[in-house]
């Protein structure tokens, strides 16, 4: 049987499950995740949208466009940025989890920055790090 991931908001309003480990693990550095994460970047795995469930708080998960065909869905109460998806075209039988929400350990494969051309200007990058543009 594989491992189930569990994850939830700040205030574990919203609790959810995933059947499969997230995959396509990125740090984006575009300014809507950054605003949408108060951070750097915001780090997120994404499953297919069948292998996520919502165990508790589907009343609290609130939608916000935030671009044309993409929606990020947060807690209503404590604010907490989980997921962001699309409605159409490529990959939009996918969902995207924000990492920092998983209450299970995860150790992705591989992993890589992008949208390093939108990065706050206070942010440095260390050599090390993989990123594409």
């Amino acid at each position: 049987m594989s491992e189930v991931f569990q994850g939830s908001c700040l205030c574990g309003a919203v609790r959810y499950e995933v059947a499969t480990p997230p995959k396509a693990v990125s740090h984006c550095h575009c300014g809507q995740c950054r605003k949408g994460h108060g951070a750097a970047f915001a780090s997120y795995g994404s499953v297919p949208r069948g292998d996520l469930r919502i165990v508790a708080g589907n009343d609290e998960l609130k939608p916000y466009s935030s671009s044309a065909g993409g929606t990020r869905q947060f807690c209503a109460n404590c604010g907490s940025s989980l997921f962001w998806s699309k409605s159409q075209g490529d990959f939009s039988d996918w969902v995207s989890i924000a990492l920092g929400t998983l209450d299970t350990a995860f150790m992705p494969s591989r992993q890589k920055h992008v949208h390093v051309s939108s990065q706050a200007s206070w942010f440095v990058f260390q050599d090390s790090w993989p990123k594409s543009t």
